[in-house]
């Protein structure tokens, strides 16, 4: 299908219609607290001083001008050095989820949320599967859209966002998107998806002073899943 081009008026409350839910990974359906990102830092950074043969304090600086430049440092490799992606994304999700806790609540939640339900990451599917069976959610969703699925195309890269909603053919104002970086909510905003951000203790993953592109803001994932499908059961028993 033909990916919606702008936004569309919506309901009332804006999660009535929403029959696709998309949710990002990493400091989304597990809390930010784990801090699971600072082991994959750490590798991001060890992968280029092996691969590039440089000592850690300039892989570090490759590593930063990449995330700039490229929008990850994945793209920057194999853009600027010919890196093979996978040996890149198993190095460096080479880490311990351990930190992450099983959630019951999220996984009653989502068993009760009506509607497909995805996983959109910058990661793999090969992490992502590891963190929801550390979380005890596995089976909970349709598919991992990885950054593989997206030819290593990053969030909020759009071409992503159009491929994801192609290969799984919904239309993107029927979405809701769920995400801890508000920077990846601009393509979803424009393409007609309520948006949710999952606020962190980091004020760059927040959006900028004046930008409307997030439609929800909240704290915990669980206790908001909890929220919605409370919500949209009583309001289906009404109309009943």
């Amino acid at each position: 299908m033909k990916p919606a081009d702008a936004r569309a008026p919506r309901a009332t409350d804006p999660l009535d219609h929403v029959e696709v839910w998309i949710f990002d990974l990493d400091n989304t359906l597990y809390p930010a607290s784990c801090d699971l990102f600072a082991q994959v830092h750490r590798r991001i950074g060890e992968f280029i001083a092996r691969q590039l043969a440089v000592d850690l304090d300039t892989a570090r600086q490759v590593q930063h001008k990449f995330f700039l430049e490229h929008g990850t440092t994945l793209r920057g490799l194999m853009t600027e050095h010919g890196v093979e992606p996978s040996a890149f994304l198993d190095f460096v999700h080479d880490i311990d989820v351990s930190p992450v806790p099983p959630d019951p609540s999220l996984r009653a939640s989502l068993e009760r949320l009506e509607g497909r339900k995805l996983i959109f990451t910058n990661g793999s599917v090969a992490h992502a599967e590891r963190v929801i069976g550390r979380l005890g959610v596995a089976g909970q969703f349709e598919a991992i859209v990885d950054i593989a699925a997206s030819e290593y195309l990053p969030k909020p890269d759009r071409r992503a966002y159009d491929r994801m909603i192609a290969s799984h053919r919904f239309d993107p104002r029927q979405a809701a998107m769920v995400e801890d970086m508000a920077v990846n909510l601009r393509p979803a905003h424009a393409l007609g998806m309520t948006t949710v951000w999952v606020r962190t203790a980091h004020d760059w993953a927040g959006p900028k002073e004046g930008e409307d592109h997030v439609d929800h803001r909240i704290d915990d994932l669980s206790d908001w899943l909890a929220e919605v499908v409370a919500a949209r059961g009583a309001a289906g028993r009404a109309a009943g």
